[in-house]
């Protein structure tokens, strides 16, 4: 089911399905709910699956021009859904830039959270990663990033764009998430977003994961190019979580190894988070 949320930063749109335990995917920089939808069609038979087309550039809708769309402000737009949906005991989870929000969310919006996953993600002083980090100025020089995020919709552009990250890659789900960047309210949106991207964000979070005191798991790529093992390490003590290191897979871990993680997901849900409820 799809539906949209008015919040004060603009319009939001949800998808859902299935019922249970409230299961909300979050997603990274210039993708959509799609990257989590070979996990949610595998969870939905037992889980309310909630996923969110945040304004990170795949989103068919530009916020309006005063929207906060920092981090934080990106965060609150995620406990913004939650209030709005009056959803709780709800299981965060998030996979690349959206891992970074889940950590926000965790810092300054935990009330209605009852467990937290996080796969491959940016963390601690890796916001952005070394990787991206070069191409967070295109955020401080609008004119050009407007010119390079146009430029998606070439497929030579998209393939080294996403090569590095997802493996098994679908050019169709890969044309959807390059289409909106025709809207120039779109691309203004992104590229606030991405002059805010600051490691001091994901630093003052790490506190509050410390602090959590809710169930949590942490799901990295083995040998991921972009994001380092360390900070999985780290994630994992200071959330007093499990580690699951998945193979033949890289930071889209929900695209490259669905089931793989699916199953992870249902098992945390049963195994530590109905547990501890």
């Amino acid at each position: 089911m799809e539906h949209k949320l008015e919040l004060p930063q603009g319009t939001i749109r949800v998808y859902e399905q299935g019922d249970g335990p409230i299961l909300l995917f979050v997603h990274g920089l210039l993708v959509s709910h799609t990257l989590w939808e070979l996990v949610t069609e595998r969870l939905a038979e037992r889980h309310r699956c909630v996923a969110i087309d945040l304004p990170l550039g795949a989103h068919r809708e530009p916020m309006r021009p005063d929207a906060d769309l920092s981090p934080p402000g990106v965060a609150a737009m995620i406990a913004g859904v939650m209030d709005q949906l009056d959803l709780r005991d709800v299981v965060l989870v998030g996979n690349d830039t959206g891992g970074a929000l889940c950590q926000l969310v965790v810092a300054s919006h935990p009330e209605r959270l009852a467990g937290l996953v996080l796969t491959t993600c940016d963390a601690y002083e890796h916001f952005p990663p070394p990787f991206v980090k070069p191409f967070t100025w295109l955020g401080r020089a609008p004119r050009i990033g407007d010119v390079l995020l146009r430029a998606g919709r070439f497929a030579p552009v998209r393939e080294g764009l996403l090569a590095p990250v997802n493996k098994r890659r679908s050019a169709e789900r890969n044309r959807a998430w390059v289409a909106p960047l025709e809207d120039a309210g779109v691309r203004r949106d992104v590229l606030r977003f991405m002059a805010e991207v600051d490691s001091s964000h994901t630093v003052a979070a790490a506190p509050a994961l410390r602090e959590f005191g809710r169930p949590a798991l942490v799901v990295w790529s083995r040998g991921d190019r972009i994001f380092p093992l360390s900070d999985a390490k780290r994630l994992a003590a200071d959330l007093s979580a499990p580690l699951e290191v998945v193979d033949d897979t890289r930071t889209f871990i929900p695209l490259d190894q669905p089931g793989r993680l699916a199953e992870l997901i249902e098992n945390f849900v049963a195994e530590r988070v109905a547990v501890s409820a």
